[in-house]
């Protein structure tokens, strides 16, 4: 298996995890990014939450993603009533949940890094509604993802703090 597609299925697992933990039903797309029809990686929900989830993931403070496969990402989502999410995962500082629209067009392809997640990302449990009871878990973490606040990013992203 080539290493990246290796990567991005371990990727998809840890965001699978995610959800079960957080007793979200969900499935692995079987064949996503490989096959034609196969438009995104996880289709997720609770009652009344439907998802349509792209994963990504870098080493590097910026994804790229062609504007091809949001198209038919979006297409996919839309035929099947779920509301399209892109998850992606920084290595150094976890995971961060969009809207697409909130991507940035650099002409050939959509574009995520850290002043965009910064801004308009959100964690897991911010995302996806999940309440946080601070008393019982002090570390903030949920379905192994740790909530930091918008400081505590500014200082990880280099980003001014006013």
């Amino acid at each position: 298996m080539p290493k990246n597609k290796s990567k991005g299925s371990k990727t998809e697992r840890e965001l699978y995890q995610m959800f079960v933990e957080s007793h979200h039903r969900a499935v692995r797309v079987a064949g996503s990014g490989m096959m034609e029809n196969a438009d995104c990686d996880i289709i997720a929900g609770k009652k009344g939450r439907k998802y349509c989830i792209e994963a990504k993931s870098s080493k590097k403070p910026v994804k790229y993603i062609t504007k091809d496969q949001i198209n038919r990402f979006i297409t996919f989502s839309d035929i099947f009533g779920l509301k399209p999410v892109i998850a992606v995962r920084f290595n150094q500082i976890g995971w961060f949940f969009l809207n697409p629209k909130d991507m940035k067009d650099s002409g050939k392809n959509w574009v995520i890094n850290l002043e965009i997640v910064r801004k308009k990302g959100k964690r897991f449990a911010q995302f996806f509604g999940e309440k946080v009871n601070k008393a019982k878990d002090k570390s903030l973490k949920i379905g192994g993802d740790i909530l930091i606040d918008e400081k505590e990013l500014d200082n990880l992203t280099g980003a001014d703090i006013e």
